[in-house]
């Protein structure tokens, strides 16, 4: 187990590395000049020329790079272009309110899409089948921001209710939670029960079976226990998704996030803010990743890491 945290620790370099290569590139692609959206539209081209030589914007590319890199090893991501204060701090404050939002939309999804694929696979060709899968389909077509609107129409505007944005205690969490997790739900739904139908037609299931075990046994111990190891995979890239493309949604509900900061950034050209979102966002994945490969180990203790 040891050596295998350390091969993959050891691969998030490379990966990193690239990243890091993608984020700088794209950008420097993006259109407009950030020194002069900071300085004004009313500044002269000397003041944007101040404001291009203090961003280091005046230097080769390749020695920004340098810079940038130098600076994310040590741990100093820069200031931020638009506020002037540093983009750990920046990212800090908004990380919070981003995690807990996708903690709490992954909980419900993964609980409700689960059993709802759970009961699918067990009722296979029933009405409980054909309804869990038309409320799969469904949530997948559903665009998120249209549902997002129509969750704040209903039960903010007509029904006073819920707040219609911002964070504001544990109420302000259901309606974008709700609405960031339908797709996962769905995903989460169609999935387990694939898997579940899967395993169900393995051997091991139908002697369990011809040799009298309660069905209800067979189901949780045979039936699902082998069907959750692909699940999680499912579940940890699903929180990977919510966690680093929550944009769309933060948007729509005025939230104080990662998705909106980005937003945010991009409008005022804010390299540093941008790059350092692209890199975390990345090393969420890859870290999510690795505790899926352990939960394998967990959930199945007949596999081993090699």
């Amino acid at each position: 187990m040891i050596a295998f945290l350390a091969r993959r620790a050891l691969g998030i370099l490379p990966v990193l590395v690239c990243v890091s290569l993608f984020s700088f590139g794209f950008v420097r692609m993006l259109p407009g000049d950030p020194a002069r959206l900071l300085a004004g539209p009313d500044a002269t081209l000397q003041e944007v020329r101040a404001v291009r030589i203090s961003l280091g914007l005046n230097k080769p590319l390749w020695q920004q790079y340098l810079t940038y890199i130098r600076q994310t090893l040590v741990g100093k991501l820069g200031t931020s272009a638009r506020t002037g204060q540093p983009v750990a701090k920046v990212i800090g404050e908004r990380f919070m309110p981003t995690f807990w939002l996708t903690v709490a939309a992954m909980a419900w999804s993964t609980v409700i899409g689960v059993a709802l694929g759970v009961l699918a696979g067990v009722r296979r060709g029933q009405w409980q089948d054909q309804t869990s899968m038309v409320l799969a389909v469904s949530g997948i077509s559903f665009p998120a921001f249209w549902l997002g609107l129509l969750l704040i129409d209903l039960f903010s505007v007509r029904l006073h209710w819920l707040p219609t944005g911002g964070e504001e205690g544990w109420r302000s969490f259901i309606l974008p939670s709700f609405t960031l997790g339908v797709a996962v739900a769905a995903v989460m739904a169609r999935f387990t029960r694939s898997a579940f139908v899967e395993v169900a037609g393995e051997d091991y299931v139908r002697t369990a079976r011809m040799k009298g075990v309660l069905e209800r046994r067979v189901i949780w111990k045979h039936t699902f226990r082998n069907a959750l190891i692909p699940v999680i995979t499912m579940a940890g890239l699903q929180f990977g998704f919510l966690l680093g493309g929550s944009i769309v949604i933060e948007t729509v509900f005025a939230w104080p996030g990662l998705g909106r900061l980005l937003v945010d950034s991009v409008n005022y050209r804010d390299y540093p803010v941008i790059q350092a979102e692209i890199l975390l966002f990345s090393l969420e994945f890859v870290l999510i990743n690795l505790l899926v490969d352990v939960l394998y180990a967990v959930v199945n203790p007949e596999i081993r890491l090699q």
